[in-house]
Parts: C-alpha cells; sequence; structure tokens
C-alpha cells in the first residue's frame, strides 16, 4: 500500500464548524464547562456568545442552595481544586432572571441540573421544562450525577447504574435532550453510560472533576473548606481523554461531549479524535476569560493545516485503522 498524499490545506475561513450532538445541531463544537462560565451571560463581556457551540451554565437545583464554607477554590501546579458546592438560586430565579439575557446574547443554551435525591432531580427537571417552554435557544439539559445521593448513603449517583439510571429517567420531563454529567473517579465508567443511554440520555458529557486534596503547609489541614474536592484543569485531561476514548469504544453509537483540561485547540481536538462530537472549555476561563474563544480559533487552525474540510471530521479518527 502506498503512502497517502497530504491533504490540501485550506485557511481556516474554509472550515464547516458544524457539529451534532446527537440530535442536537451546534454551530461549533467548542462550549463552555458548566461551573466555569457563571449561570447567564456574564462571559458576553469577553467573548462573543453567539459564536460559541453554546453556553454551558452553572448547575441550579431546585431550590436555591448556599454551597460549602469557605475556602471553596485554591489553585494547583496544573489547574485547581474547588469544593464550591454548587451554590446558585435554584431553577426558578434562573429561568426568571438569568436565562433572559443568555438568549439574548445569542447564544444556544444548555441547562444544567443537579438534585441530592431523585425526587430533586426530578423537581429540578420540571422547572427547567417550564421555565424554558417556547425557548427553542435552550437545546439540551445537562445532568450533573456527579453529587452525592443523600438518600440511602449510597455515594455519588455517577458511581452506581441503577440511580444514574433512575435519575436519567426521572429528567426526562424537562422535554430537551439529556447529557448525562458522569465522574472519572470511578472503574465502572462505560457500564454507567450504558445505564444513562439505556435510561434515555441523548449523550454523556466525560468527564467531571477527579476527587483531591490539597493542605496547607503551616496549619498541616486541608486547605478548603469542605475539606476535600474535585481537581481540574490541565492535571486531568489524559484522564479525559482515556474516558472519552474508553467509552467510544465500547458504545460506539453513543454521543460524547468531552470535557477537561482544555486550554489549547491541539487538547479540544484530541477530545474529539477520542471520541467527542464536541467539548467544553472550563478551569481556562479563570485564567483567561476569553480561553474559549482563543481554543476555537486555535481548533479551526489546527484542523485547517491538518487538511480537514470541517471540523466534524475529527470525531472517532483515534479509532479508525
Amino acid at each position: 500500500m502506498g503512502a497517502r498524499s497530504p491533504r490540501k490545506q485550506l485557511p481556516s475561513s474554509a472550515i464547516d464548524t458544524e457539529v451534532r450532538v446527537g440530535d442536537v445541531v451546534l454551530r461549533h463544537p467548542v462550549m463552555t464547562a458548566s461551573g466555569t462560565a457563571g449561570h447567564g451571560a456574564e462571559l458576553g463581556a469577553y467573548v462573543d456568545l453567539a459564536r460559541l457551540g453554546a453556553v454551558v451554565v452553572k448547575s441550579v437545583s431546585p431550590e436555591p442552595w448556599a454551597g460549602n464554607p469557605a475556602p471553596r477554590v485554591h489553585a494547583t501546579a496544573a489547574g485547581m481544586i474547588n469544593a464550591v458546592g454548587l451554590q446558585g438560586p435554584g431553577v426558578a430565579a434562573w429561568c426568571r432572571d438569568d436565562l433572559p439575557d443568555l438568549v439574548a446574547s445569542g447564544a444556544s443554551v444548555v441547562a444544567s441540573i443537579w438534585g441530592r435525591s431523585v425526587d430533586e432531580y426530578r423537581r429540578a427537571a420540571e422547572l427547567v421544562g417550564e421555565g424554558v417552554r417556547g425557548r427553542t435557544e435552550v437545546v439540551a439539559v445537562e445532568v450533573n450525577l456527579s453529587c452525592p445521593n443523600l438518600e440511602g448513603r449510597r455515594g455519588m449517583f455517577a458511581h452506581d447504574e441503577r440511580l444514574t439510571a433512575d435519575v436519567i429517567d426521572a429528567c426526562r420531563v424537562a422535554g430537551r435532550p439529556l447529557w448525562a454529567k458522569l465522574s472519572p473517579n470511578t472503574d465502572r465508567l462505560v457500564e454507567i453510560a450504558r445505564a444513562a443511554a439505556d435510561a434515555g440520555a441523548a449523550a454523556v458529557t466525560l468527564v467531571n472533576t477527579a476527587l483531591g486534596m490539597v493542605l496547607d503547609p503551616t496549619s498541616h489541614r486541608p486547605v478548603l473548606g469542605n475539606g476535600g474536592g474535585g481537581l481540574s484543569g490541565r492535571a486531568i485531561h489524559p484522564i479525559a481523554v482515556r474516558a472519552v476514548h474508553d467509552v467510544r469504544s465500547a458504545l460506539p453509537d453513543l454521543p460524547i461531549v468531552g470535557v477537561g483540561g482544555v486550554a489549547s485547540g491541539w487538547e479540544a481536538a484530541e477530545l474529539m479524535l477520542a471520541g467527542a462530537a464536541a467539548m467544553q472549555v472550563g478551569t481556562a476561563t479563570f485564567a483567561d476569560p476569553r480561553a474559549v474563544e482563543n481554543v476555537s480559533r486555535e481548533l479551526e487552525k489546527w484542523a485547517s493545516q491538518q487538511g480537514f474540510s470541517s471540523l466534524s471530521e475529527l470525531t472517532n479518527r483515534a479509532h479508525r485503522t
């Protein structure tokens, strides 16, 4: 077999950026990540939100939630660790106070919900469904399953196939495609992704933060008020790539949204090559609020230099022989 001729390089303006996550069509594969871009149009002061694939907002529960005690965030060598505790105004307040400005910016929106029980997830999904009725700009609901289950003390929802399935089934009342956001802190990620899909998830978002802890050199105690927290940033990027690759290998028909340590166009491309149809930029935004726009531009440039005519061509290439 002879060597393949190199693809013709295309200017970035010629790149088709449209991608599809299940039935959801996005204008670009790069989105913000939940918890890193606020509840509304906060990043609009730095980035044209209408050019992104979507703005994935901070997770909200049925009622307002105060979150964890301070300190909540601490920088690490290659990212950050946080125990914010999902502070938020509640679904109804988000729909009333934050969503209108976000829609006015021209952004596509992915709502994000969480709960401490299956019933709380169901109620959050019901409230989202009611609050976004008629708003076609809200294209999906990301279900944050990396929350502790307070009923029966069975640990994190995303560490249990049955609980994952129960939550996704309950959230179908939202009336929007559901993206199940899963945790990397389990050796059963493939089984849990399968359970989410079987219960009605249109896609899975891989991955949430990795469990970690940082100690203070003076007090010898944890630096976060809650003790441990979630590690994010470039330190977890290889974990995210592995998670996306493993789930794509096992479940080739399940759409994946990749997230974890993306701060450059190549890192975005890496998640797509591993199997993601789209991806999200999170922790990098804290260092530079224009990070999501920079990643978008770098991804287009890299794909053009590689000779691709569309960004959707990147998905799954690591699995081709």
